[in-house]
């Protein structure tokens, strides 16, 4: 038995709770940060000198940089307290090749916790049940795989984009023609949320897509994306957008060129709800769900759990709200910038019952 593996057979004895306490962020221009509570009843996890690593496919999208600053405020918490004594972030870059290499170097020197945002939903496999079978606590968030040996926290994308698919197609009364606008082909998530929003769009045999067209989860190449299929197709009745940012910059291009006001489904992004809230009275109407930043957390949290010695379940699910024209002005935050994703806060107290 390694070293590391008996220290969490040691360190499993005790099972303890975690606090949650996030810094607010501020003065970035992307607000502060929607974080657990903190509860500071909590005991410190039985667990102490974790090495901890996290593999993200990307950073670039504004979401990701937000979740970044979101987990760090807990790692550095966890530092101080002698939970943790080492984390890293490992950035591919959106090569899945450099993932895996990221993902090796960490089985190779000996990582206790191994955090993963995945690029693809299947090539990860291999490596991931690696690391398991070597006794490291694997925890993929956000992007998910495929493997059942590995632990995962996120939504459901394939759910989300039911919700959305389900909602154009009865707000466009069963007929019509619409752009899908997706996010990056080949990323799990992306490719997931497509599969339920087609499931739902056939249901709807006289909805008609006149384009299908992916980007980055980014304003720049999404507007550019969603204008070639815009300007191929003035006359379409509505977009399924599968991310915030994907929204915007289709209500962006539209408003842009005086197009009519037709139904965008979308996120949480910021600046598509500053937007969206603004083009109300002209008609303007979603459905939009949220990714929560704090799932980052969550997966942290498991992964401290499992490293020592406590069981957690396979998959956490992380409940997907939803926005309306009812409630978006409980959602929106006019004072923050656009890049920034608002989020209902919880509790230290869910976060536990998540992972019991």
């Amino acid at each position: 038995m390694t070293l590391r593996l008996l220290k969490r057979v040691g360190a499993g004895i005790a099972a303890a709770a975690l606090m949650v306490s996030m810094a607010a962020c501020s003065g970035d221009g992307e607000g502060k940060e929607a974080s657990p509570e903190s509860n500071n009843d909590g005991a410190a996890a039985s667990a102490e000198g974790l090495k901890v690593g996290w593999s993200t496919i990307y950073l670039t999208p504004s979401w990701m940089q937000q979740t970044q600053r979101v987990l760090q405020d807990d790692v550095d918490r966890l530092k101080e307290e002698g939970v943790i004594s080492e984390y890293k972030e490992f950035n591919a870059d959106g090569n899945t090749t450099t993932q895996i290499s990221h993902i090796q170097t960490m089985i190779q020197e000996d990582y206790d916790v191994i955090l993963v945002v995945a690029g693809s939903a299947d090539a990860l496999n291999p490596i991931l049940e690696q690391a398991v079978d070597a006794g490291i606590a694997v925890v993929n968030f956000d992007s998910l795989v495929t493997s059942d040996k590995v632990h995962l926290v996120g939504t459901d994308p394939v759910e989300w984009g039911r919700m959305l698919g389900h909602w154009l197609g009865e707000e466009l009364n069963g007929e019509g023609e619409i752009i899908a606008l997706n996010g990056p082909a080949g990323v799990g998530v992306s490719e997931d949320r497509w599969k339920g929003a087609e499931e739902a769009l056939a249901e709807y045999p006289n909805i008609k897509i006149a384009a299908n067209v992916n980007s980055e989860y980014n304003i720049a190449p999404a507007a550019q994306a969603f204008g070639a299929a815009y300007a191929a197709n003035p006359d379409v009745d509505g977009v399924i957008s599968l991310g915030g940012t994907l929204s915007a910059a289709a209500l962006q291009t539209i408003l842009q060129q005086n197009g009519p006001m037709i139904p965008i489904t979308g996120e949480n992004y910021n600046g598509f709800l500053k937007a969206w809230e603004k083009a109300l009275p002209d008609g303007m109407t979603s459905l939009s769900v949220a990714q929560p930043n704090y799932m980052s957390v969550v997966a942290l949290q498991a992964g401290v759990k499992l490293a020592a010695g406590e069981d957690v379940p396979m998959m956490i699910e992380i409940p997907l709200p939803e926005i309306t024209n009812d409630n978006l002005d409980q959602w929106v935050e006019p004072d923050e910038g656009d890049d920034y994703y608002p989020i209902k806060m919880i509790s230290q107290a869910e976060i536990e019952a998540m992972l019991e």
